[in-house]
């Protein structure tokens, strides 16, 4: 497919037309399966770049993190954004530094720039990254595949613990539990549908409704998640199944290229034929559980990513005062309007 005709055509006029894009975009390539190199005939096209921030998000009063248009599954990240999930080796963002050349659609020499400090972003933090995005996808697979073999009671079990695991994920990363608390348990249902079920007792002050919603977000999600997939026909269901399963041998396949080699390989050349037999079930059981080997696989790279974390040469943070000259020396350029 000719991605550069494609993002020419009158569908992606806003990459030109958006004040904020424009000359402005520094770096654009594929992201999905495209860039893994495990399309099938089935797969969206996905587009992700990095534009720079305005010089009044920089000096005045705006704020802007990303663009995103739904309609062709394109997001562009702000610089300042996306430097914050590089330095956290953020799985979703550090594959676009990399790609194949062919896969850029976009590249100033600002970009270029980029690609050449992409090192400053390489560190031990990949291993808990990468690794906590593959624990979703395993969690994602589990959820799967219980849902139609538990009795209810279990499988509200196994709900709890997601939700659990899921406001634990959203604690790391906020800072309400100063303001109040909240127990989540299991309890007999009055629900005569529900043998079992999730209950929360939560108590906060002046906490702001918006934070109270999303963290409310977080734990509906795990939920939403198991009803889409009790609502899905079984082809579908099996498909999403092993692209899960692919997905979490994909992460740590980079996450192992990243610890041993400080490389992104995010096209995966040579492990695509095995990437792709998973997305075909080819590891997949008549009971739509997974086979012994497709577990054996996995145990493989779980040992290879704990060794490797061990031994990796990387520095267990990025050295913030490189990252923060490049930072600056970057932003005075889209101050000054010298990034041409």
């Amino acid at each position: 497919m000719d991605f550069k005709k494609l993002v020419d055509s009158p569908e992606y006029d806003f990459l030109r037309e958006n004040p904020r894009l424009g000359r402005r975009i520094i770096l654009m390539g594929l992201g999905g399966s495209y860039a893994y190199g495990t399309n099938n005939e089935n797969s969206d096209i996905d587009f992700r770049g990095i534009t720079l921030n305005l010089p009044s998000d920089l000096l005045g009063l705006t704020q802007f993190e990303q663009y995103e248009d739904a309609k062709t599954d394109t997001v562009i990240y702000a610089f300042n954004k996306i430097i914050r999930l590089l330095l956290e080796c953020n799985p979703n963002t550090i594959e676009l530094l990399g790609l194949d050349e062919e896969q850029y659609l976009i590249k100033t020499a600002l970009g270029q720039e980029l690609l050449d400090h992409k090192d400053l972003f390489l560190s031990k933090r990949a291993a808990k990254s990468f690794g906590g995005y593959a624990g979703a996808q395993l969690r994602r697979l589990q959820n799967a595949i219980a849902r139609d073999s538990m009795p209810q009671a279990e499988r509200e079990g196994h709900i709890y613990r997601s939700v659990k695991n899921a406001m634990e994920d959203f604690r790391r990363k906020n800072e309400l539990f100063d303001k109040g608390n909240i127990h989540i348990y299991i309890d007999e249902s009055a629900n005569p549908g529900l043998e079992k079920e999730i209950f929360i007792d939560a108590e906060y002050k002046h906490l702001p409704l918006r934070d109270y919603e999303n963290m409310l977000s977080a734990m509906n999600s795990v939920v939403r998640d198991y009803d889409k997939i009790g609502k899905r026909n079984r082809k579908k269901d099996d498909d999403h199944l092993n692209k899960h399963a692919m997905h979490l041998i994909r992460l740590f396949m980079m996450a192992v290229d990243i610890l041993e080699e400080g490389e992104i390989r995010t096209h995966r050349r040579d492990d695509v034929e095995l990437l792709k037999s998973i997305r075909r079930g080819d590891f997949q059981k008549e009971d739509k559980t997974f086979s012994e080997d497709f577990y054996d696989l996995l145990a493989d790279y779980e040992k290879r990513l704990e060794r490797t974390t061990n031994n990796s040469r990387l520095p267990d943070n990025p050295d913030m005062e490189k990252v923060e000259r490049f930072v600056e020396y970057v932003n005075r350029k889209a101050i000054e309007d010298d990034f041409s």
